[in-house]
């Protein structure tokens, strides 16, 4: 994926508008980063690190941003201490939160703070979740449709610990009961997304071999086929930082054991499966975006072996089934509810 372009996207705009607030600083940088503007940003910082979520710009932007640090992470360690904290606005509150807890014990005392994000992800409601770090924290600029916020530091910050981030519960489908931990930032944080209990109800009987778990979230597949059928060898991937941590969380909870790590739809999958299963992910960061999900289907077919099947769920609105029929033989509606279908095929040179 290039994110190689002429065009920032809109809160690096409104970033580059007051680009005097971090010029010679050293900057600790976080949250949604989804173009090249960090390339800037590096530029005129006296030092910067960045910590990306989301491997698909951690991956395109880590070589060019030689003089900075870069890391993808779900929990920053580093031991060096910054004048001031940059975090694109998640879309999620909860996500937010999480990363200043994660980040301020890295700041000096006095340094600034900047939020900056769009209407549509709660900026103009942002500055409250700054109550606990800073006296005043001000909207000091807004232009299409995002704003910026600034605070300094002056509250005391406590250490962070992860585990108390994790949000964990109970699950029961099939008679197959798991824990589930989830960090925020994760898709169906705190709860079972009724798209993947769909998935889990209509399964393949007889599963052997290996399976991916695609776009894996916290794991609640791979970790239910592993309780039922553990014999098989499972690799989990995602592109979101968050993710794969809660995945790694999951499967110690239910004393389970899968591969789990980030991957770019299929970019860093090597191997050719028994089965393929998927909750599609349609969103990235603040958009919808049917790319990842369609790139999945698309190349799929390359990583099945013979006899292999591709299961998938999908909202009723989504017409996947246009490309699947193109790759794959037997294409079928497993079930279907009045939000949610279950499809599943055959790799193209099996026998139905």
């Amino acid at each position: 994926m290039s994110v190689a372009n002429n065009t920032f996207s809109n809160p690096s705009q409104v970033l580059q508008r007051n680009e005097s607030l971090f010029t010679n600083k050293t900057i600790l940088i976080a949250g949604n980063i989804d173009d090249d503007y960090p390339l800037q940003l590096a530029s005129l910082a006296d030092s910067s690190t960045f910590c990306f979520s989301d491997y698909r710009y951690y991956s395109a932007l880590k070589d060019r941003l030689n003089s900075s640090e870069v890391y993808f992470t779900d929990n920053y360690q580093g031991k060096k201490k910054f004048d001031l904290l940059i975090i694109f606005l998640p879309k999620a509150k909860q996500e937010t939160l999480y990363l200043l807890a994660n980040l301020t014990p890295h700041l000096q005392q006095g340094a600034g703070i900047i939020l900056v994000g769009e209407k549509k992800c709660g900026i103009k409601s942002a500055a409250t979740l700054l109550t606990s770090y800073s006296a005043r924290a001000n909207i000091i600029d807004s232009a299409r449709h995002c704003s910026l916020i600034y605070a300094e530091l002056d509250q005391p910050v406590e250490a962070f610990t992860q585990s108390d981030w994790v949000k964990t519960y109970q699950i029961n489908v099939n008679n197959t009961e798991l824990q589930i931990c989830s960090l925020p930032g994760v898709f169906s944080y705190g709860e079972l997304d009724k798209g993947s209990e769909l998935l889990l109800q209509n399964l393949p009987d007889k599963m052997v071999g290996n399976v991916l778990d695609f776009g894996c979230g916290a794991g609640v597949i791979a970790c239910y086929i592993l309780k039922k059928h553990p014999q098989l060898l499972v690799d989990l991937v995602d592109i979101n930082a968050f993710a794969l941590a809660s995945a790694k969380l999951t499967l110690l909870a239910n004393n389970l054991q899968g591969n789990v790590f980030p991957s770019n739809v299929f970019s860093q999958i090597k191997e050719k499966y028994n089965i393929l299963l998927s909750n599609p992910p349609f969103h990235s960061g603040r958009n919808t975006d049917y790319t990842a999900a369609e790139a999945f289907i698309n190349q799929s077919y390359e990583h099945l072996k013979p006899d292999g099947i591709l299961s998938i769920v999908a909202n009723k609105f989504l017409n996947y089934e246009s490309l699947l029929v193109k790759a794959f033989a037997n294409l079928k509606i497993e079930q279907e509810n009045n939000k949610f279908k279950v499809l599943s095929c055959l790799a193209k040179n099996s026998t139905p």
